[in-house]
């Protein structure tokens, strides 16, 4: 079996896939030799990759001469950028790029001086070179491949794989281009030369030089300097393949010439194979040899609408517009420029773009040679474009993705393959232009692979940073770790006791401290429930003081008090003259405390914690029910805690009062007149009945003017005479009782009269007309303290024997009695409502015997009204039923 060398010497050629044969039009510009173009005026040099991998290495006002660098870099992927020609730098600025966008791009402009002047170049003899100096003259001269991608050839030059097989690319597919036709047939020697070179520096087994059977005069050239050149005999050979569209491509003529297909996604160097464009061997031989940096190159200009069509030698940033300046171009309305030939070029937006390295046609075709574009019609599923790809892809499939931008979806059919021939578009019946759908796919997953990228990067500074910060700090540790054992290990034993001692010193005043605050705060409790303490701030001695007075006049009055045995005061009013004394001692105690001397800062805040755990205890003993008392006996001589309870509760009681009356007067403007009417049934005078009626509006009226006057008290703050019991609960009851009996004394006083000016001359009933009076007074006092005492059957017996009693006695008094109680019950809201203690006249024992006998007649009745209303009800749903 013949080896792939065999068959290569032999000739042999393989059938690629797909591919067109668009017709020909090379002969416009291949039948003259390459020429120059003048000068011109000004030149665009792209610097796109400044920024990136390179910069900038002169400046705006600089002078250059031609082949002089304008960037410098060290990346692999650098490609160094010179002058085209001598002149001055004159704006460094973005410009419209030679692409189809015509985005703008970072780009020198110069001005050329007319002169041309090189640069000092610098002439090698290959023999004294060696592969490295090779690779970085190839580098530094900026040659990037002549065929149209413009990859750099230093990278291909020094491959990582072992090299079998070099191709030179003389093909040359596209239908309007002779550029490497021209360039072969005059400069076959240097294209041998730089041949050569590359055959030093990959040593192949082979060399083929492709050319298209179109191109007779370049292929019998090359042959010529192949048998002239000092190349190993059969290592070289010029091969003609047919001619055929797009067999100039990479891959395509790899497939060609050995029958290999290069895998999607790798590169031919990992088949063993490298290709070259002739253009690019050139490039090479003058940058090795004779030190000349890539600054022109051959552009063919062609079109029926060029008047000087041709090859010519093309300085690098030449612009476009200058260039069909010189070749007489005349436009035609809607004129199109096209970059490279018509199947793989791409029209200009703007004719003010720059010749690049792998610019190698500039074509502007009349109306009859490319017509205008036609309008896109829906796709016909023929398949013509799948059959005439050459890199047996499924153009349909990317078209549908590409539209509907579903571009992962269109990567997955292999894309990136797609060598844009333009073959697909050439075939397609419904003139869908399918390679500008695939550009636009490919530049936005480009754009996503560019943006993931820039991200990655970013995370690996970020936690590159993250992990210098961590070093630094770890650095930092250990040297201050290694000062403090190196100052540890200088330390004198007298050094290290004095540090332990100032440690120490430290530890103890820490702890002091923190005692001092729990002991301050424990002594500040203390001072507020207790007076026996040893030592205390000056502020709280004098608080002390003033209490210990206080005490002594509360047990000379207890002793007063206890000598007195007629009974000239009440409990009620003795227990108010003890609060009195011991508000105006805490009063005279604290002037003396101000006079005495100003507080510190520790006893203010004493005095605040004494005030907010006051008002705590006024808070809880508002939570307390209250229960009446019924006799003064009971009554005992008050310590300092009871005392201070006391002062409490008659702060509570106060602002429960003030809260009743603000309802008692709302209750009290609903009673009607009609429900207060005084009933005496045994009176037949119409005139006494009128005065009772008119006494007993008397009464209430007065009843809610004492109400509102207890309100008004309250609210000015009149709280002196706080009345404390021997404890909380009774103490309320005794404010309430107070402000009752003194409401109800008016209304009574009012009864009486009313009474008296009846025509009744029993003496015994007038008498017992003021006992229901003071009755009803009694009655009045105990519903104001909201007792809900339970009635027991005793009661109720005793309140029918003296209900039966002032029958047989007198109905006149009973009717008084039953007139005294109602007027007492419609009182009784606003009584309710009383909010100050008010003095009131000292009761007899007769005279309280007598109200305590009515209280407990009230309280029956109140029960009994109770019971008959709730028969009434029932009675009269049970009618309502029926």
């Amino acid at each position: 079996m013949l080896t792939l060398l065999d068959q290569l010497d032999k000739g042999t050629l393989w059938r690629s896939p797909g591919g067109i044969h668009p017709p020909e039009v090379k002969f416009l510009s291949n039948t003259t030799p390459i020429g120059q173009l003048p000068l011109a005026s000004t030149y665009l040099v792209p610097v796109p990759q400044v920024g990136e991998n390179c910069t900038l290495a002169v400046k705006v006002g600089d002078s250059v001469l031609k082949g002089t660098p304008l960037t410098q870099g060290t990346s692999i992927w650098h490609l160094p950028v010179h002058a085209p020609t001598s002149g001055t730098i004159v704006a460094i600025e973005p410009r419209a790029s030679n692409h189809a966008s015509a985005l703008p791009v970072n780009t020198c402009v110069i001005a050329a001086d007319g002169k041309d002047t090189w640069c000092e170049l610098v002439q090698n003899q290959l023999d004294d070179l060696s592969h490295q100096q090779i690779v970085d003259k190839v580098r530094s001269a900026g040659i990037a491949g002549m065929g149209g991608a413009a990859f750099p050839t230093h990278i291909k030059l020094n491959p990582v794989s072992e090299i079998d097989l070099v191709i030179i690319n003389g093909v040359e597919c596209e239908p309007y281009i002779s550029a490497d036709d021209r360039l072969m047939r005059e400069y076959s020697q240097d294209i041998l030369a730089g041949i050569g070179i590359i055959h030093r520096l990959l040593t192949p087994k082979r060399i083929v030089i492709a050319i298209e059977d179109n191109k007779p005069e370049a292929a019998k050239a090359m042959q010529a300097a192949v048998s002239q050149c000092g190349l190993p005999a059969g290592s070289i050979r010029v091969t003609v393949i047919p001619t055929k569209y797009p067999s100039g491509g990479e891959k395509q003529l790899i497939q060609i010439i050995t029958g290999r297909e290069v895998p999607s996604g790798a590169i031919p160097a990992k088949l063993g194979i490298v290709v070259h464009n002739v253009g690019t061997a050139y490039a090479i031989h003058q940058a090795v040899t004779q030190g000349k940096p890539l600054v022109e190159r051959v552009v063919t200009v062609t079109g029926r609408n060029v008047g000087k069509p041709g090859n010519y030698w093309l300085p690098i940033g030449t612009p476009v517009d200058h260039v069909l300046t010189a070749t007489e171009f005349t436009p035609e309305p809607d004129q199109k420029v096209i970059i490279g030939g018509p199947m793989m070029g791409h029209a200009l937006a703007n004719i003010q773009v720059p010749i690049l390295k792998g610019t190698n046609c500039i074509l502007v075709p009349s109306s009859q040679e490319i017509g205008s574009t036609p309008e896109e019609k829906a796709c016909i599923r023929c398949g013509e474009c799948a059959t005439a790809c050459p890199a047996l892809l499924l153009p349909q499939q990317l078209f549908w993705h590409a539209k509907a931008e579903e571009y992962d979806k269109a990567a997955s059919y292999n894309l990136k393959d797609c060598i844009e021939c333009g073959c697909c578009s050439y075939v397609c019946p419904s003139d869908i232009p399918l390679v500008e759908y695939y550009r636009i796919a490919k530049s936005a997953l480009k754009q996503a692979a560019d943006e993931k990228q820039q991200a990655e990067r970013a995370k690996q500074r970020f936690d590159a940073r993250l992990a210098r910060l961590e070093e630094e700090k770890l650095a930092r540790e250990a040297k201050a770790k290694e000062a403090s054992e190196r100052r540890q290990a200088s330390m004198t034993g007298t050094d290290k006791n004095a540090v332990a001692e100032a440690m120490a010193r430290i530890a103890a005043k820490k702890a002091a401290a923190a005692q001092a605050i729990t002991g301050e705060s424990i002594t500040e409790e203390s001072s507020v429930t207790t007076t026996d303490t040893t030592e205390v701030p000056k502020g709280k001695a004098a608080v002390a003081a003033a209490i210990v007075r206080a005490k002594a006049k509360r047990a000379a009055q207890a002793n007063a008090d206890g000598t007195d045995t007629n009974g000239a005061e009440t409990d009620s009013a003795r227990t108010d003259n003890m609060v009195n004394v011991d508000a105006n001692d805490s009063i005279s105690a604290t002037d003396a405390i101000a006079q005495e001397a100003p507080l510190s800062q520790k006893d203010k805040v004493a005095a605040a914690i004494a005030r907010a755990k006051a008002k705590k205890a006024a808070q809880q003993t508002d939570t307390v029910p209250l229960e009446p008392t019924e006799t003064a006996d009971s009554t005992s001589e008050l310590s300092a805690a009871d005392d201070k309870k006391a002062k409490v509760a008659a702060a509570v009681a106060r602002a429960k009062a003030k809260k009743a009356a603000q309802q008692a007067e709302t209750a009290a403007s609903d009673i009607e007149v009609s429900n207060t009417e005084i009933s005496v049934s045994d009176v037949n005078d119409a005139e006494a009945i009128k005065k009772a009626k008119v006494a007993a509006a008397v009464a209430r009226a007065k009843a809610k003017k004492a109400a509102q006057q207890a309100e008004t008290n309250t609210e000015n703050g009149l709280s002196q005479t706080a009345t404390p019991a021997v404890d909380s609960t009774a103490s309320v009851h005794a404010d309430v009782n107070a402000d009752a009996e003194t409401a109800v004394n008016a209304v009574a006083t009012d009864i009486e009269v009313s009474i008296t000016d009846v025509s009744v001359n029993d003496a015994e009933a007038i008498k017992k007309a003021k006992v229901a009076a003071a009755v009803a007074r009694a009655k009045a006092k105990k519903i104001a303290a909201a007792s809900a005492e339970s009635k027991t059957d005793a009661e109720i017996e005793s309140v029918d024997e003296i209900q039966t009693e002032a029958n047989v006695t007198s109905p006149s008094i009973a009717a008084t009695l039953e007139t005294a109680t109602t007027e007492a019950d419609a009182v009784l809201p606003s009584v309710e409502s009383a909010a100050e203690p008010i003095e009131t006249a000292p009761l007899s024992s007769d005279e309280l015997k007598k109200a305590q006998i009515a209280a407990t007649i009230a309280k029956a009745k109140a029960k009994k009204a109770a019971l008959a209303q709730e028969a009434n009800a029932s009675s009269d749903s049970s009618v309502t039923n029926d």
